[in-house]
């Protein structure tokens, strides 16, 4: 008796912006800070900002109704929601199932994950399980954060950094390989280095927390500098000694978008030129779980991305986390 071996292909691809763009211009305004300050550190000119009303479930709803229209799909065909956040609606009910409600997928499980800005990374990985085992056909993975809503824009270290958005793919089943392997990993030891302290079951929200500004993203940005160039290289490489190929078969590096040098340094590491290297950081800042799944869109929309082209998927966030998968692009 022989077997087909299910393979997890990628068949769809949305995103979910607010309208209000924050210039570089805008912060300076705001903090004492300047358009070449920020452009010389970060590479962000530009980044999306949500409404006061608007949530997560808003703007991933977008994203998940792009992607199932390119897919083809119907939302009742979808047979499980996950959503990548750090910046849930509420506490429950999950982000995912308000979006289960929303696009009608009214045959999907649904639940949340999070892994911080490698939330989409952990995001696919999971569905891609579902999908091999045979056990679901679609899967929608959601990655959204509206980090403005946790961010302190009196602090200039951090406020220039973080926006909001959201970017969707849907999983399929397939006989032809489209996920082909992934890398994951974390390390609590680091949590201090990126972390929101109050809101939680170890430190409620109270007015003290509020007043002290615990609820807040508090980085130390030179110890997430540190860790992210380091660990980017190993989970790209791990990543691609899992699926038998190396650095030279990559057509597309699509990292993460925190910081351009995080993003050159760790190109140069592996040998890939940034000609290959998706980077959409100058428009849309840090969206953590979004950052990925937006460029894969923004750039299979633009037609860049050609049919058979292998793509490295590495990102690196709070937790400390990071990951890393290496795809075929066989939509």
């Amino acid at each position: 008796m022989s077997f087909n071996k299910i393979y997890a292909r990628i068949s769809g691809t949305g995103s979910g912006l607010p309208e209000k763009v924050l210039t570089n211009a805008d912060l300076e305004k705001m903090v004492d800070t300047s358009d070449e300050w920020i452009t010389s550190r970060t590479g962000i000119k530009e980044r999306r900002i949500a409404r006061n009303d608007e949530a997560a479930s808003d703007i991933g709803t977008i994203a998940a109704k792009n992607a199932l229209a390119d897919a083809g799909l119907k939302p009742e065909e979808v047979d499980l929601i996950i959503v990548s956040t750090v910046t849930p609606d509420m506490i429950f009910p999950s982000t995912a199932c308000i979006i289960q409600k929303n696009i009608e997928a009214l045959n999907a499980a649904a639940f949340d994950i999070e892994a911080a800005c490698t939330g989409f990374i952990y995001g696919i990985t999971v569905a891609a399980q579902f999908i091999e085992n045979g056990f679901y056909k679609n899967v929608l993975v959601v990655g959204v954060d509206v980090l403005s809503k946790i961010t302190n824009w009196q602090d200039r270290n951090t406020c220039v950094l973080f926006g909001d958005g959201a970017g969707a793919v849907v999983l399929t089943a397939s006989d032809k390989p489209g996920i082909m392997s992934g890398f994951l990993g974390s390390d609590g030891n680091g949590g201090k280095s990126l972390c929101c302290l109050a809101g939680g079951s170890r430190m409620p929200a109270t007015e003290d927390t509020i007043s002290k500004g615990l609820h807040y993203i508090a980085m130390e940005g030179s110890e997430v500098f540190k860790f992210a160039v380091k660990t980017l290289p190993e989970a790209v490489i791990s990543a691609l000694n899992k699926c038998n190929l190396t650095v030279e078969d990559i057509d597309w590096l699509i990292p993460h978008q925190a910081n351009t040098r995080i993003i050159e340094s760790a190109a140069k590491k592996l040998g890939i030129p940034m000609e290959k290297t998706m980077v959409t950081l100058d428009k849309y800042g840090n969206n953590s779980s979004a950052t990925i799944p937006i460029a894969i869109d923004e750039y299979a929309r633009l037609k860049r991305i050609k049919d058979g082209d292998i793509l490295a998927l590495v990102g690196f966030g709070g937790g400390l986390t990071w990951g890393a998968s290496i795809i075929k692009w066989q939509k």
